[in-house]
Order: structure tokens, then C-alpha cells, then sequence
């Protein structure tokens, strides 16, 4: 009994790689939706998305918030604040680049059509 409760002091690391996974799986479908929509609207006039694929974009946003937010409660729920402060700051830094290159890749898009064009 007295080892079960030694054991159960220290942060669960089994489930603070399953979190990391987690973190991980849903920052890589961010990107890849991210991606989606830089080649969608390089592809269709006026950059304007479908529905499919605006439906498409939206659903992997979802997701990857879904499990984030869940890996982030069950991290906050063990009391591993290291393993949760190191995820959130990497998942948020990396999203805020792949912002970035979405902002810049569309400004650049922009300035490369001129006024009389389509999406100028």
C-alpha cells in the first residue's frame, strides 16, 4: 500500500507521452490544414474556398483542438506542469509560424495580382 502511494506522487510519464502524441498528431493536422487551405486558394478564382474543402479545413482545425485541449485536461489533471507548460508553449509557437507563412503567402499572393485581376 505504502509503495502504491509512492508511486502514484510522481507525474504519470505513460501518459505524458500519450499527451505528447497527442499534442503532436494535432499540430501536424494544423499544418496540414493550414496547407490545404494556401493551396486551395492558390487554386480557385478569386481565392475563395469551396465548401468541401472549407468543410475540410474547419474539421481538422476541430480535431486538432479536441485533442489538444483533452491531452492538455488529462496533463493539468495528473499535476504535470512541466510536461503541459513545454506543449502548449511548442504547439503555440509552432501554429504562430505556420500563421505567419499563411499571412505572408497570402499577402504575397495579393501583391502579385494586380488590380484589374482576379483576387487583386
Amino acid at each position: 500500500m505504502a509503495a502504491d502511494a509512492a508511486a502514484s506522487d510522481g507525474p504519470n510519464l505513460w501518459g505524458a507521452l500519450g499527451c505528447a502524441v497527442a499534442f503532436s498528431a494535432s499540430l501536424l493536422a494544423t499544418l496540414d490544414a493550414f496547407a490545404d487551405l494556401i493551396l486551395a486558394r492558390g487554386g480557385s478564382p478569386a481565392g475563395r474556398l469551396t465548401p468541401g474543402i472549407g468543410m475540410k479545413f474547419a474539421s481538422k482545425l476541430i480535431a486538432a483542438a479536441i485533442a489538444v485541449v483533452s491531452a492538455a485536461i488529462v496533463l493539468v489533471l495528473d499535476g504535470n506542469w512541466f510536461a503541459f507548460t513545454t506543449l502548449s508553449i511548442a504547439f503555440v509557437v509552432v501554429v504562430g509560424i505556420g500563421v505567419v507563412v499563411m499571412l505572408r503567402q497570402t499577402k504575397a499572393t495579393t501583391a502579385a495580382s494586380g488590380p484589374g485581376e482576379p483576387g487583386g
